[in-house]
């Protein structure tokens, strides 16, 4: 079991404030590759956050392969999050920017390197190590982001609008890269995205979240019909 959950609430302010995300209850199965959809302000980011840790439900309970990590803060899930910024220091080059987090963590410099070396290996960036961002297009800098979040090898990777600020010619190569890092390494991938080319190219499956509850629950076939995601997401 990959993601689970169970009546999760979650609302902002006071007990009188309204709820943004109202007792929604999903199943993303491990090594998935899953989108959320809706219209903007449907309660999907905030599904995210709650999932890397980075928000508390306001009820009900998140699990995660099955440990139940509802209280649990963001270090202790092994959970990685690609945000629309991407968030690079722009002051590092490729290699530090991947393996910062390894670093400030305590992981002694040589196991660093090596694993800094294969995450970029991972998503296409082997040979740009010394590149700084700023040298990088907007995919590339996108997979950077995502190499610097898989180094710690996580379990779950969340990706917030990945195609946020990314030329159009390139959504199909984004939607390549993760799908091979997934079938490389059975990672499940849970994204948000409104960019309705990398949804059909890359999601298998998905939810519908509308006013903050789950309508629908779409398979394969539904997640590839253009004009029907165009709709969820326009609800």
């Amino acid at each position: 079991m990959g993601i689970q959950f169970k009546q999760v609430t979650k609302r902002y302010g006071g007990a009188d404030s309204p709820l943004v995300v109202q007792g929604i209850d999903f199943v993303v199965p491990k090594g998935s590759l899953t989108t959320i959809l809706g219209p903007s302000g449907c309660g999907k980011t905030t599904t995210l956050r709650m999932i890397a840790g980075l928000e508390a439900p306001t009820g009900g309970q998140i699990s995660i392969d099955g440990v139940d990590v509802t209280h649990l803060g963001p270090s202790e899930r092994n959970v990685s999050m690609v945000f629309q910024s991407y968030a690079l220091f722009p002051h590092m080059n490729v290699i530090g920017n991947v393996r910062y987090g390894l670093d400030v963590s305590g992981v002694h410099k040589t196991e660093a390197l090596e694993r800094a070396h294969k995450s970029l290996a991972l998503v296409g960036l082997a040979g740009y190590e010394e590149r700084l961002p700023s040298e990088l297009s907007g995919g590339q800098q996108q997979q950077l982001a995502i190499g610097r979040a898989m180094v710690g090898g996580p379990d779950l990777m969340l990706l917030d609008e990945p195609s946020e600020g990314i030329q159009p010619s390139i959504v199909k190569e984004i939607a390549r890269n993760i799908k091979r890092l997934n079938a490389e390494t059975g990672l499940t991938v849970l994204f948000v995205e409104q960019n309705l080319d990398l949804i059909v190219n890359l999601a298998q499956r998905g939810f519908v979240i509308d006013k903050g509850r789950i309508i629908a629950e779409v398979g394969p076939d539904d997640i590839k019909d253009r004009e029907k995601v165009k709709k969820w997401l326009a609800l």
